[in-house]
């Protein structure tokens, strides 16, 4: 980087504020001047407000949606006095538009946003072009520069004089020596490429000067040769052995003495070609920032740039050239698989994107992405280059995910995905050893009080006593799970039914002394036990679980604050009832239309005037819609109406429809009411959007496809107008379905949405490769960001994978202005939640509208 870089100002254009910081942390560091902007809008006003002395200018494209502002921003570029100023984009999709933008204007480039890290070499090439030539040029450069030095040894002055004006003549730089001492001594103190030297001269012969030049390390690169007036094979012989790689007689014509002067000087300056190359590499490898070595054909090292030696701790390579790379560095993994990059060193074979660990010289092991490259000279391999970055961070927020995906955030407990996992596992363990384990489902008798009364801070509280309670009274090989806002479950192991059943009553008699203070007031909560045994034939995890259910029902039902072993002879007649007994209601509601859609608004956050946020709920929705012209979203919430009028919310009976297949029928339902009430509405399809979730049932369904696109035609209905959610679980489990389940409707205009995102680790590699325009983050990160850095950041992290995959985002469980202020430092798009406004009976006619379904 050239000392200029400090003094030279870059513009960074990215709405992200996470991104943005990792542009401007990368250009930082190489010593730019950083102006940071946050939105298309503020960098306009910037540029056409006063001529900006700009060296380069990065933008963020908005792939998600080609906002007015963006291209304003390049017509603004293709203009004085910004036409000239090196641009870059950062992108994941360009389209042919912005790509044919790019080749009209001069010194501009794309670059994908996984490889942002490009950003500053990039840069640094179009900031710098003259450093950028051909070797032909730098070939061409030297030879014309660069004149070759002559040093003539003779004793005799006047073939001193005879030879140097010929050599001038022809365009050499001539000094001339009379003696052995004092060519060696011209040969120290200036510059020589070539020494001709006399053979025959008084005190010492011309092949002793050619000795002491070859063995001379400060004179070694001089070529030398012999000139005599003889012919004997004695004078040739001891002037090749001591070093000369010309013999010439000076009765020769001059041409041919010219032409082997000629020779030597095009030898030179390849030479001088090959080294400049060679700086020149050793250059640019300095300036990557990645680590990067070279092996021979053995994986020996060869050479190693800085970043290598600073990410492998090392001050020098030297110790380690012809050292093995995989004894240098390689972490030492006993029984580990195989070593795919040190077997590439001796195959010769590609290898990109292996993740590996390195070893520092403190011994500290780093995790490593390697990229390997074969080096072949003539089709002959000759050894590899070997480029590494260290992946500790990204490391270390993988694994943060990883714990997020299988841990409850509120109390640490696993959470019912690991633990149905992890039950499943322990089935099998007691099935192949006979040692008995035990499920303990657990169900808090008086949560709800607490929760309306106190609130939902000291319900959060208790249940984090709660969670640190159950770890103290668990043995260390049980296990503690929050499968459920107030239920948990336990694995007791090596245990029979009446030591189970004992350590059930402990833990519950320890829970009632649990009491969390709130204002003067004193609150508590009791627990309903429900203990299942694991020693059933043909067990599946979701049948102890049921069976554990259902014991813990019946706990409730005898009175509470109790624990019950599950029979199954009994318990299983009055599980089926229950069950049966929702079978019918639903079947029943599904035929009398006994379900009822309500509407709970969406915000786009760009709507939203955050300086003056009102405190009481719903003002905002009330204020957005005396509006008319703007967009108004909602999601739709499914209610089932009970025999005597009330309401049953979706925990009561989604199970019950999962169970028995019915799942797909209630999103017919849904879909079909719901496009009816968008028709009552009085809006045109082009104004009001629905949003319908399908659950994983409707997803695998080959008919739902046939049914859904048959709706849409019977209503006339334009399918632009239409998105659907898919919860991530289903997405995530019948991936494959998902996709063409999506893709089929996105060829008619639907849209499509993933619901409940960040709320499994795997669903960051599945975002990627689902064509989803919308992505609603999970409430559980949402409703907790006002109370801990750690959701905030979950949230943020969330927002900016989405939106550099092009996606929309939808944070919901939006409680109080205070997250709606956090959630737009985020960058969210779309916020919805009791502070928008509470579900509504129904759609307020002549306004755009979007629907959403909800099961939860």
């Amino acid at each position: 980087m050239p000392d200029t870089a400090a003094k030279q100002r870059i513009l960074v254009v990215e709405e992200s504020a996470t991104l943005r910081y990792m542009l401007g942390k990368t250009i930082q560091k190489q010593g730019y001047e950083l102006i940071s902007i946050d939105s298309f809008e503020s960098a306009i006003d910037l540029l056409h407000a006063t001529a900006q002395n700009l060296h380069g200018i990065l933008v963020g494209w908005p792939n998600y949606e080609h906002f007015a502002e963006s291209k304003q921003l390049l017509t603004l570029l293709d203009r004085e006095p910004y036409s000239e100023v090196p641009v870059i984009l950062l992108s994941n999709d360009a389209e042919l538009e912005l790509l044919n933008w790019m080749s009209t204007r001069k010194t501009t480039a794309l670059i994908p946003w996984e490889n942002y890290q490009e950003v500053a070499s990039s840069l640094h090439s179009m900031l710098n072009p003259q450093l950028q030539e051909p070797v032909v040029e730098q070939r061409k450069s030297v030879r014309d520069t660069q004149t070759t030095r002559i040093l003539f040894v003779d004793d005799s002055k006047s073939l001193r004089t005879y030879y140097q004006r010929l050599l001038e003549r022809n365009n050499y730089e001539v000094v001339t020596a009379g003696s052995v001492d004092e060519a060696y001594e011209i040969a120290h103190q200036q510059v020589v490429d070539i020494a001709i030297v006399d053979y025959f001269m008084p005190k010492h012969n011309g092949y002793v000067l050619c000795q002491k030049l070859r063995d001379d390390p400060a004179t070694a690169d001089i070529r030398t040769a012999v000139i005599t007036g003889t012919y004997l094979d004695s004078v040739i012989r001891d002037c090749l052995q001591a070093g000369a790689i010309e013999c010439m007689f000076k009765n020769e014509a001059e041409e041919l003495f010219l032409a082997r002067i000629s020779g030597m000087r095009r030898f030179i300056e390849v030479q001088r070609s090959i080294e400049k190359q060679r700086e020149n590499l050793a250059a640019i490898l300095e300036s990557v920032g990645e680590g990067v070595y070279g092996v021979d054909r053995e994986g020996c090292i060869t050479f190693m740039n800085p970043a290598a030696l600073k990410l492998l701790g090392l001050q020098d390579v030297k110790s380690l050239q012809g050292v093995q790379a995989d004894d240098a560095f390689h972490a030492n993994k006993q029984g580990a698989d195989r070593d795919l990059l040190k077997e590439a060193y001796y195959s010769g074979e590609k290898l990109k994107g292996w993740e590996t660990q390195f070893r520092r010289q403190s011994g500290k092991e780093i995790p490593v992405d390697c990229t390997l490259f074969p080096l072949s000279v003539n089709d002959k391999k000759e050894g590899s280059v070997i480029a590494f970055r260290d992946i500790s961070e990204r490391k270390m927020m993988e694994e943060k995910l990883r714990w997020q995906a299988t841990h409850d955030h509120l109390t640490g407990l696993y959470n019912r995905r690991y633990f149905e996992s992890y039950l499943e596992k322990e089935i099998c363990n007691v099935q192949r050893s006979g040692i008995m384990s035990a499920l303990v489902y657990l169900d808090l008798d008086r949560f709800k009080y607490v929760n309306d009364t106190a609130g939902h801070e000291v319900g959060d509280q208790l249940l984090v006593d709660l969670s640190q309670m159950l770890d103290k009274c668990l043995r260390r090989f049980d296990i503690a799970a929050r499968i459920g806002g107030d239920e948990f479950a336990l694995v007791l192991k090596n245990v029979d039914e009446n030591m189970a059943v004992r350590i059930s009553d402990d833990i519950r008699t320890s829970l009632s002394k649990l009491r969390v203070h709130h204002k003067e007031k004193v609150y508590h909560v009791n627990a309903s036990f429900g203990v299942a045994m694991l020693d059933l034939k043909n067990l599946t995890a979701g049948d102890v679980m049921a069976n554990a259910d259902i014991a813990c029902h019946i706990s409730k039902r005898l009175g509470r604050n109790q624990t019950h072993m599950y029979e199954q002879s009994s318990d299983e007649r009055n599980a089926m009832g229950s069950e049966l007994g929702w079978s019918a209601r639903i079947k029943d509601a599904l035929e009398k239309n006994k379900f009822q859609l309500h509407y709970q608004p969406i915000m786009r956050m760009k709507d939203i005037d955050l300086v003056d946020l009102p405190a009481q709920d719903g003002a905002l929705w009330k204020e957005h819609l005396k509006d008319a012209d703007k967009v108004h979203s909602y999601e739709v919430l499914v209610r089932m109406i009970g025999d005597k009028g009330e309401l049953h919310y979706p925990d009561s009976f989604i199970p019950t429809a999962e169970r028995f297949n019915m799942m797909t029928e209630i999103d017919m339902w849904v879909l079909e009411n719901a496009l009816k009430d968008m028709i009552e509405t009085g809006v045109s399809s082009k104004k009001l959007h629905l949003s319908v979730n399908v659950s994983g049932n409707t997803v695998d369904s080959d008919e739902s496809l046939g049914k859904i696109k048959s709706l849409i035609e019977q209503y006339d209905i334009n399918p632009g107008s239409l998105t659907f959610e898919i919860t991530e679980t289903s997405a995530i489990a019948n991936l494959e379905q998902a996709n063409d389940f999506i893709n089929e409707l996105r060829k008619i205009g639907c849209r499509f949405s993933l619901d409940d995102f960040g709320s499994g680790f795997c669903s960051f590699s599945q975002l990627k490769n689902m064509p989803t325009d919308y992505v609603k983050i999970d409430g559980q990160f949402v409703s907790s960001m006002a109370r801990g850095a750690t959701d905030r950041a979950i949230v943020t992290a969330m927002n900016d994978v989405a939106h550099s995959l092009g996606r929309y985002t939808v944070a919901e469980y939006v409680e109080s202005p205070e997250i709606v202020r956090l959630l737009k430092i985020c960058g969210v798009d779309k916020v919805q939640g009791n502070y928008i406004s509470m579900p509504l009976t129904r759609l307020p006619s002549g306004n755009v509208v979007k629907l959403h379904q909800k099961y939860s």
